[in-house]
This record gives structure tokens, C-alpha cells and sequence, in this order.
């Protein structure tokens, strides 16, 4: 499987947008959003940076705590879903390529979680990085979430899965590349006997690669809890020196 660089462009449409914005429960919402706020250790009020938000709803829960967010994403689409959400929603919608964060020193915080980190090359990735720290405060927090770990990733990865959300099923199949580090997934949504066959490729890196590019970009590191195989996701907090 050769997956194309930009395949995030046109990925997050349609059926796999609608898959996505199933998945989770207000309440997980909720539970996640009390676990950032923990770990960004933010002030009353502060501006925080989602990115990439996707549907929101991350975004909407911090701006329901009285957070000035700004949300960002490519995904039409899931911007759309975004602005539609009821009040308050006064959070600032972008749409803009996760590198582009024009900002300086404008956020107390800034949080990627779930499986959005490593859609790009390494430099790509870099690049993302080093815009989030020119865009925080210094001391400001990143909290990077990522399944894209080698050492946790190799143990747990299944060549085929099948997942359930409401009425429609998830195929997905997984092919690791150990020349370029990256895993190619393809995924087949089945949704009122339609398919919708799409492709996504990751970077993984290992423990050390990614503490090293987080230092790289201007983040002194640490990780939310201590190391363990069996982790399925990894979160670092990266302070902006």
C-alpha cells in the first residue's frame, strides 16, 4: 500500500466524517476535556489552541468552561459540523493546514490528541511543532496524545480489525512499513450498504524520536504518566522554553 503524501486533504469527508463524529459520547467529550485541563494547568479564561480540532468537540467543551479556543482544521466538512454547534460556540474557526499557525505568544495552552499527529513527513511534523511553540506563551503547554509510538504501537497492532459505531462498520487494515516507519491503514466503511474506501498513513516514532523532535521545536518534555508496553497512546506535555 502506497499511500499519496496529502491523502489528509480529501480524507475526512462523508461517510468517514460521519463515522467520526459518532464515535464519541458527549460524556467521553466531557472526560477527556477534564484530563487536558488538568494537564495544560491553564488560567481563568485562557486562550487555548485546538489542532486539529476536526467536528469540535474538544473546542466546544473548553468553551463551555470559558476558555477563549481557537479551533483549527482542513476538513471542511468537519469545520462545518463545528460552526453549526449550538451556544455559546464562540470559539474561532479556522480553516488552515496545521502548520500554518500564524499566531505569536498569542495561547496559554495547546493540545493534538487522539490519531492526528504524524499525518505528515518528518519535516512536516516538525514544522507542526515548531509552529505550535511560536505560537504559545513561553511556559505555555502542549499536550501531544498519540497512538504512534513504535515501542507501544508493534505490540498491540492488527493486520485487520473491525469496529461498530451506531449502524455502520469500520474495516480497518494495517500494513507497517519498517523502511520509512510509517503505517499505512486502509479503511472501509460500510454505511446503508455503501462502501467508502480510504487511505491514511502515519509516522510513528519511537519513544526517544519523538521526546528529541518536541525538544527540536522549543518544548522541555515530559510525559503525563510513566512509560508502560501495554499503553495504547502515549501523552507527552511539552512547556514552550
Amino acid at each position: 500500500m502506497n499511500v499519496q503524501s496529502n491523502w489528509w486533504e480529501t480524507f475526512f469527508e462523508g461517510a468517514m466524517v460521519d463515522l467520526w463524529l459518532r464515535a464519541m459520547s458527549p460524556e467521553q467529550s466531557a472526560k477527556e476535556a477534564d484530563s487536558l485541563e488538568d494537564l495544560l494547568a491553564l488560567p481563568a479564561g485562557a486562550h487555548v489552541l485546538d489542532v486539529p480540532c476536526g467536528g469540535g468537540r474538544l473546542a466546544l467543551e473548553f468553551d463551555r468552561r470559558g476558555y477563549d479556543v481557537t479551533g483549527i482544521d482542513w476538513s471542511e466538512a468537519f469545520l462545518a459540523h463545528a460552526r453549526a454547534a449550538p451556544a455559546p460556540n464562540t470559539v474561532a474557526w479556522e480553516r488552515r493546514d496545521m502548520r500554518d499557525l500564524p499566531w505569536h505568544e498569542r495561547f496559554d495552552g495547546a493540545y493534538c490528541v487522539g490519531n492526528s499527529f504524524g499525518y505528515l513527513d518528518d519535516e512536516g511534523n516538525q514544522a507542526f511543532l515548531a509552529a505550535v511553540a511560536h505560537s504559545l506563551k513561553p511556559g505555555g503547554r502542549l499536550v501531544l496524545e498519540t497512538p504512534m509510538i513504535l515501542e507501544n504501537l508493534l505490540g498491540h497492532i492488527r493486520d485487520r480489525a473491525w469496529w461498530q459505531v451506531d449502524d455502520m462498520r469500520l474495516l480497518v487494515a494495517n500494513a507497517y512499513d519498517p523502511a520509512r516507519q510509517r503505517l499505512e491503514i486502509e479503511y472501509t466503511c460500510v454505511s446503508n450498504g455503501h462502501l467508502d474506501v480510504r487511505r491514511g498513513s502515519h509516522r510513528a516514532y519511537s519513544y526517544r524520536e519523538l521526546v528529541a523532535l518536541l525538544d527540536q521545536s522549543g518544548f522541555s518534555v515530559v510525559t503525563a504518566k510513566p512509560w508502560t508496553r501495554d499503553a495504547h497512546n502515549v501523552t507527552f506535555i511539552g512547556t514552550r522554553r
